[in-house]
């Protein structure tokens, strides 16, 4: 089979009977292992210009029998038969217009039809996200929830969706309310599910990548994902239907308690090349000194050589992604490359609203882009469709790229071999980050270049701690019934059962850390007296108020094995309190660029000064603002709250502060248009033209009746973005 693929890539051309011979070859190969079989007919697709075009009817008859019907039509292949011709048409979509379905989507379609719960384990480029979109323009449940792990994940499908808006309205926000007049389709976090207070009756829950439920895949939110799940089953009994890739199995009994289908494929109409790049220079990679250069010095001559096809290079975290980058745009500024993106319009927001001399500016230019959490959405977004329109063609990326961003690279570099700093990308990650290379539909073929051993080979089989409850944290254990906890002597359920009852429903509730929460309410009670003018505040903090609010949270809600490095307890207080005052991503770089020079103990220069302090910048505004702050400062308010209720006193008012901070100080009804991925800078300005009274359902299509777009201080970038998010079916 190896010599068959080799031939076929290699051969500049088969005449009629070497087309007859591989051809024959394959159909042999199909029957006795369905999987190599398939390997080979990808390949013979993708060079299908050396066969003989006489032979087109045995090759389409190759291709049905396995079922790939898309390929059928993208190749523009005749079929022979009646009822081949038959079988074509049965997997046309009902409901998208020109989407054909290949056996195994027909057979998951097929069982969600049924009625069935389905659990479905695919490969990366099966053409999971497809089915998402059929379900929802089938039209079949009135109200679904799709959970996925990533804002930017959760993006992409309202995009993908946004087309079935005269059907379904879109909640993306806690402060929604649900349509009574047409479906609703709620495109939210887990944390967001569990915050959300109006649901409707739930018809249809979907889980997209749910491997993320394991208490074992080292996620900091699986107790969000397991809560959020467990809600909704006992709240709705909805159908519901989980997705991820390379699973082997899950909790034993969970499936049969749920009358749920686990499905397991291999199924893929994408095949992946593996070149070892670390084999063909063994003993010459390393992470410091020399080694360090040579590897990167392989890596950039490949990214040169490849500069034609879409890559993407897997990078272990945000400060790794930023210096490759940085390091490959001065490798071709040697190699006297020409700019290729001059006028891109993020580049003058950049330049606006960040700093003229973030080295991200030069990197765009040269077709270099990044990828990573730390991003604000609307430049992850901007990136990933440059990069999908071939405007940039090497992407630097970390472990956000293996939880589901569709990008068309041909292309992935397993360059780090680790996730963040300590933890190895075992066999599980790096299969998901081989499952990015080639997209279904545009590539036959991609490429992993490995610059790594590739990890051991392990099954994963993803437990669902609610169900299976070994392991389970006590985040998720306070949430479920006597009734259903099967441990009933460990000490985990004591200590929970022998919290006082109202506690322990606050403590639930807030869904965090509960031992540290049960720590922290003590020292409430011991300080409410001596302290009461620091405890209890309303609106805005004095900065002593948030220091002591802010240094309880850190104390007590920060478990043991949690990362905050580089932050400081003191340091977390400076920069929300500042940003509070000053409102502006600019100050809060500049103010991180005078921290670090002061404090320069690596010797970087100014430019690297720069970058780290734009870097950290973005990193405290999407996890320490938008998601750590608020909801620490939620939790210490409900239970001051609490506090002040046992002692009969007024209590504060943290929430204005905290919602505040959470959505950027942009106005209540124009939050939503953030979660478009509409610029904070665009929306200040939108703000003095539209009513504050204005529902944020309509903001949107008022902006667009007004034009504002077209008013003069509006940079060509945030009329892009505003413009792009507008569906007329909206209005």
């Amino acid at each position: 089979m190896v010599d068959l693929i080799e031939s076929v890539s290699n051969q500049e051309e088969f005449d009629f009977n070497d087309t007859f011979n591989i051809y024959n070859e394959c159909s042999k190969l199909l029957i006795e292992d369905e999987i190599k079989g398939s390997n080979l007919l990808i390949h013979i697709l993708n060079f299908r210009h050396k066969f003989s075009s006489e032979l087109d009817e045995m090759l389409a008859d190759l291709v049905e029998s396995i079922g790939f019907y898309p390929y059928l039509k993208k190749e523009d292949l005749k079929l022979s038969s009646t009822g081949s011709n038959i079988r074509l048409n049965s997997s046309l979509s009902n409901n998208i217009d020109g989407k054909y379905f290949h056996d195994e989507q027909k057979k998951i379609l097929e069982i969600l039809n049924s009625g069935k719960n389905l659990i479905v384990s695919a490969p990366t480029s099966f053409g999971k996200s497809l089915l998402i979109e059929e379900v929802v323009a089938s039209k079949k449940y009135n109200n679904i929830i799709v959970i996925q792990p990533t804002l930017a994940l959760l993006d992409e499908t309202r995009r993908k969706l946004s087309k079935y808006s005269e059907s379904y309205k879109t909640i993306v926000r806690t402060s929604q309310e649900p349509s009574e007049v047409k479906g609703n389709l709620f495109l939210l976090t887990a944390e967001r599910v569990n915050e959300y207070q109006n649901f409707p009756n739930i018809d249809l829950l979907i889980i997209d990548e749910f491997y993320k439920l394991s208490s074992r895949r080292d996620d900091g939110r699986s107790d969000s994902l397991n809560n959020s799940f467990r809600y909704i089953l006992n709240q709705f009994s909805p159908q519901f239907y989980l997705l991820g890739p390379n699973i082997e199995n899950i909790s034993e009994g969970f499936a049969e308690k749920y009358n749920a289908v686990f499905y397991k494929t291999n199924y893929s109409l994408v095949a992946c090349d593996e070149i070892d790049i670390y084999k063909q220079h063994k003993g010459k990679f390393g992470e410091r000194g020399e080694k360090k250069i040579y590897k990167e010095k392989v890596l950039f001559d490949l990214l040169y050589e490849q500069r034609d096809q879409n890559t993407i290079i897997y990078c272990s975290s945000p400060a790794r992604a930023r210096y490759l980058s940085t390091r490959y745009y001065q490798h071709l500024i040697n190699k006297n490359i020409e700019v290729r993106n001059e006028n891109l319009p993020i580049l003058d927001w950049i330049k606006t609203y960040v700093s003229s001399s973030w080295s991200l500016i030069n990197c765009l230019k040269f077709g270099i882009g990044v990828h990573d959490g730390a991003l604000q959405k609307h430049i992850t977004t901007t990136v990933i469709d440059h990069f999908n329109k071939g405007l940039l063609n090497t992407l630097f990326c970390t472990a956000t790229i293996i939880e589901g961003v569709n990008t068309t690279a041909k292309n992935v570099v397993f360059f780090d071999k680790k996730k963040g700093l300590n933890t190895p990308v075992d066999f599980f990650d790096y299969s998901n980050i081989k499952g990015r290379a080639g997209r279904l539909m545009e590539h036959y073929i991609g490429n992993i270049y490995n610059f790594n051993p590739t990890p051991p080979k392990d099954k994963i089989n993803i437990d669902i701690p609610f169900f299976e409850q070994n392991p389970i944290s006590d985040e998720i254990l306070i949430n479920i019934d006597k009734k259903d906890v099967i441990d009933k002597d460990s000490e985990q359920f004591s200590y929970i059962s022998n919290l006082p009852l109202e506690e322990r429903e606050v403590f639930s509730k807030n869904s965090l850390y509960i031992r540290g929460q049960d720590a922290l309410i003590a020292r409430l009670r011991n300080d409410i007296n001596s302290c009461y003018d620091l405890i209890v505040w309303d609106a805005t903090p004095k900065y002593e108020q948030l220091e002591y609010c802010l240094g309880l949270a850190w104390d007590y809600l920060i478990k043991e094995d949690e990362v905050v490095r580089p932050m400081t307890k003191k340091r977390v207080v400076k920069v929300t309190f500042d940003y509070g005052i000053n409102k502006s991503i600019n100050k809060l770089v500049e103010n991180n660029f005078n921290y670090k020079r002061d404090n320069n103990t690596k010797n970087l220069s100014i430019q690297e000064l720069l970058d780290e302090s734009i870097r950290d910048s973005f990193q405290i505004l999407r996890h320490w603002f938008q998601y750590k702050i608020p909801k620490w400062l939620l939790v210490v308010n409900e239970l001051q709250r609490f506090v002040c209720a046992e002692k009969g006193i007024r209590p504060g008012n943290y929430s204005f502060y905290a919602s505040s901070i959470e959505c950027d100080f942009i106005r209540d009804n124009l939050t939503i248009l953030a979660e478009y991925g509409i610029p904070k800078s665009a929306i200040d300005k939108i703000e003095r033209y539209i009513d504050k009274n204005l529902d944020q359902e309509k903001v949107l299509s008022e902006i667009v009746r007004k034009k504002l777009y077209n008013k003069p201080e509006f940079l060509k970038y945030e009329k892009q973005k505003i413009l792009e998010n507008y569906n007329k079916n909206d209005g």
